[in-house]
């Protein structure tokens, strides 16, 4: 639904001509700065967001195909004419170059914070407030977690045509850029999200926490993610400390109600966000810390590990050991239940490769790995069955492999046993005595033994006897 006009202190929707081509959104009447309405839409969206940020944030965040932030610029100016946005404050910049820019900061009123509820598809309370007075300082907080959300988003330019404006010479056409991919739309983030740890949601109480980011997107592989954008001027216990208060706030739980309630508590926090109930039991939903100020990386490293240090607590787990295994090796689990997964990242790192990309360190691990990899638990309950099961799995295929060859050792001994010439037993090679040449077809071990016997019954006897029969014979003779 596009916005295009305002009635008194109030607004009103009217109707909007289609997309033109290139990309260029026509409205029903020329304003005063050019905007097209869905430039208007975009910057009502974007703001209803971000609730602050420059013409070139805005840019960044819904239309970067635009050759430059003059078009936004225009929208903004636009919209203020309708009472929608106001600019209240500016905020400074260091370009690569180090040239300071100073930029306008634009904001809703309270007639533009309802216009993009209209465009976010949300319902007004939800809204949150307008940020005038966060603009009025500079909001330098605001600007970081607007920065981050365009590093989170990744939004693909889109190539437009060129805007003609009197007396300039339009900009050429420029070639859309390859970005990452990112996470989106704008419409799943909300930013200022009031998390209460005692209170409620409207009137969060003491020791409540405020999340600068929330992305929701149900019945997809990361349901919900919490962001906290850290700009340096907390210090590492502070921000460990408002690690303990997420989860102070995910472990809090209310008692079940509507139709489909069976009794006991829910979490909070599954009132407001829906997952899927197997991650509900198992952990925490995630929590992201983007790390925006300008360090050296040793330095940031040390902030980092500092964190990760003094919030152990609050994501470690708890390690169970299931013992010793026929293989010989020691294996176990962690149990996450009650825990908040928690990975850190920089925002160059955001910038340069996106969301999706190996930038994400879990606390606990020493390694950089993509979202889905630093999310995901390879030492819990869930992988530890996976891994007896692919123990059990190798023992049992062990087994049949030294089954079968037992049964070929047997049918290769059965292919060369032959039946005893004197008792018909079968006779195999194996059964007979160590260094044995004979060949086969002769007798078996119990024939064998007894002929042995015999033979040697006879020569005792030989021996006894004719000694004897020597002293008769010359006795007579």
């Amino acid at each position: 639904m596009l916005i295009d006009g305002v009635v008194g202190v109030g607004w009103s929707l009217v109707r909007a001509d289609a997309y033109g081509g290139g990309g260029v959104v026509g409205g029903t009447r020329v304003r005063r700065y050019g905007s097209t309405a869905r430039t208007r839409e975009q910057v009502l969206g974007a703001l209803g967001v971000v609730k602050v940020a420059t013409a070139a944030q805005i840019r960044l965040l819904v239309c970067p195909g635009t050759a430059d932030a003059a078009t936004v610029r225009g929208g903004c100016k636009d919209l203020e004419a309708g009472g929608l946005v106001l600019s209240a404050g500016r905020a400074t910049r260091v370009e690569p170059d180090g040239r300071r820019i100073t930029e306008k900061l634009w904001s809703l009123t309270p007639a533009g914070l309802e216009a993009a509820a209209v465009v976010l598809d949300r319902v007004p309370r939800e809204m949150g407030g307008t940020a005038k007075a966060a603009a009025a300082s500079g909001a330098k907080h605001a600007v970081k977690v607007t920065d981050t959300l365009a590093a989170f988003l990744q939004t693909p330019p889109e190539p437009t045509a060129p805007v003609v404006r009197k007396g300039t010479v339009p900009a050429p056409a420029m070639e859309p850029v390859e970005r990452p991919p990112g996470l989106g739309p704008i419409a799943a983030w909300s930013t200022e999200v009031p998390l209460p740890v005692t209170g409620s949601f409207a009137a969060p109480g003491r020791g409540s926490v405020r999340a600068d980011m929330v992305f929701t997107a149900p019945h997809t592989a990361l349901p919900l993610l919490f962001v906290e954008v850290d700009n340096g001027t907390e210090s590492p216990p502070i921000l460990a400390e408002k690690i303990a208060r997420y989860r102070r706030f995910l472990a809090r739980s209310v008692p079940q109600t509507g139709r489909a309630a069976v009794g006991g508590d829910v979490a909070l926090w599954s009132t407001v966000w829906t997952t899927p109930a197997p991650k509900c039991r198992e952990t925490h939903p995630p929590l992201a810390i983007v790390f925006t100020k300008q360090m050296t990386p040793a330095a940031m490293e040390t902030r980092m590990r500092e964190v990760e240090r003094l919030s152990v607590q609050e994501w470690r787990g708890h390690w169970h050991t299931a013992g010793t295994h026929s293989d010989g090796t020691r294996d176990g689990y962690r149990d996450y239940t009650g825990v908040v997964p928690v990975i850190v990242t920089v925002l160059d790192l955001l910038e340069e490769h996106g969301p999706h990309g190996p930038i994400w360190r879990r606390y606990g691990r020493r390694i950089y790995e993509t979202l889905t990899d630093a999310l995901a638990n390879p030492d819990d309950h869930h992988a530890y069955s996976v891994r007896e099961e692919q123990r059990r799995a190798a023992d049992e295929l062990k087994r049949r492999r030294e089954e079968q060859e037992h049964q070929e050792e047997r049918r290769r001994r059965d292919a060369a046993a032959w039946r005893c010439p004197e008792c018909g037993r079968k006779v195999y090679p194996a059964s007979l005595p160590w260094g044995t040449k004979a060949a086969p077809g002769g007798l078996c071990d119990i024939c064998r033994h007894r002929a042995d016997r015999d033979a040697e019954q006879a020569r005792v006897f030989a021996g006894q006897i004719w000694p004897h029969l020597n002293e008769l014979f010359w006795t007579h003779f």
